[in-house]
């Protein structure tokens, strides 16, 4: 008895000493709270220009018409090509871009999504993916997002969020599911409480949400999906695309394609034949909802949008369903994009009738 009366003095007297701060805490909820933004692609990704040309593309005037228009917050893909040298040194005028956005947002009080978009590892549409496969890209991948916070982590986590990486193409979601919760792991060991965006894996399809693994007791995650159907719809013509010599008019809502039109289909008249309407985006919609509940966290779309060239009344009353179901269920979204081939501007001009059937705009 005695013993075990020193013993337990012994535990006490460490049990004291011990600091509250030691024992594992859940983070706290952040006030980070979006609901309608759009992307600045092409410009830190996916762009081969430099200098004053880029530097040019998007300015502090483009913030203010954003934040003028009623969005409130920009999604910034980034890619690591143009953030870091492959010696994995940071490159200053890439860097200085960023931080200009980012104060331009906060000057116009805008949110932002920080999205490292393409790793010179992993090109969403490439056959060979590094990143999947090879240790030491896995830890270039985390070393980027170490360097990211390094430089980010002044700006308030009320304002600023990161997403991991855009559309991961894994063959088996679970090697995508243990690298994203690893990078999450090195985010966190720098900032507990920032927001995390994190994506599905097979180009953040809606369909693949339920295969997500998110970390448990984590408030500050957002659960990521993109959403671009029906892709003959949204990518319309496009030329990186199969849809390229689509020869027929494409019709929402209602079956895609007219009977009158599939003889000209060619290898497109058997999704041309496919329905869709409000009624059945919802149902996609709803298996990201019910994928998502179990870890009581909030959506967003990241990515959604029609190109310039699809038929444009049909367009915009597939905008204006997107909107009606974003609203419905309480999701956050960023259309794609500000000034591309999805753009809400074109050749410099806004297209008023589309930005209104983003954020539900009537008669303005």
């Amino acid at each position: 008895m005695k013993q075990t009366a020193c013993l337990l003095t012994l535990f006490l007297a460490i049990l004291a000493n011990v600091s509250p701060t030691a024992w594992p805490e859940t983070p706290k909820k952040n006030a980070f709270e979006i609901k309608n933004g759009v992307n600045i692609s092409h410009w830190l990704s996916q762009n081969g220009q430099r200098g004053e040309r880029r530097k040019a593309y998007f300015t502090r005037t483009d913030v203010e018409f954003i934040a003028g228009l009623g969005y409130d917050h920009i999604r910034f893909p980034i890619d690591e090509e143009q953030m870091f040298t492959e010696g994995g040194g940071k490159e200053p005028e890439a860097f200085a871009l960023l931080h200009d956005a980012l104060g331009w947002c906060e000057e116009f009080q805008l949110r932002a999504v920080v999205d490292l978009h393409i790793l010179r590892s992993h090109h969403f549409n490439a056959e060979e993916k590094p990143l999947f496969t090879d240790s030491k890209a896995q830890e270039q991948f985390y070393e980027c997002w170490r360097k990211l916070s390094e430089e980010l982590s002044k700006y308030s986590v009320d304002n600023v969020a990161y997403e991991t990486m855009n559309e991961p193409v894994a063959d088996d979601p679970e090697i995508w599911n243990a690298i994203v919760n690893r990078c999450v792991e090195a985010i966190r060991e720098l900032e507990p409480e920032r927001t995390i965006v994190m994506g599905s894996n097979r180009w953040q399809s809606y369909s693949t949400v339920k295969d997500l693994r998110v970390p448990e007791n984590d408030p500050n995650i957002l659960i990521s999906f993109h959403y671009y159907e029906p892709f003959l719809l949204t990518h319309y013509k496009a030329s990186w695309t199969h849809t390229r010599d689509l020869a027929v008019p494409v019709h929402y809502p209602g079956q895609l394609i007219a009977d009158a039109d599939m003889a000209s289909a060619g290898s497109h008249a058997r999704a041309g034949r496919a329905v869709f309407n409000i009624d059945v985006m919802e149902g996609h919609f709803m298996q990201v909802i019910e994928a998502a509940k179990k870890y009581n966290l909030k959506l967003y779309c990241g990515e959604y949008g029609c190109i310039n060239d699809a038929p444009h009344a049909d367009k915009i009353r597939w905008y204006k369903d997107m909107h009606t179901l974003f609203e419905r269920h309480g999701i956050a979204r960023s259309n794609w994009d500000y000034k591309g081939g999805f753009g809400i501007l074109r050749n410099g001009e806004p297209q008023t009738e589309m930005i209104n059937a983003i954020l539900g705009v009537v008669n303005k």
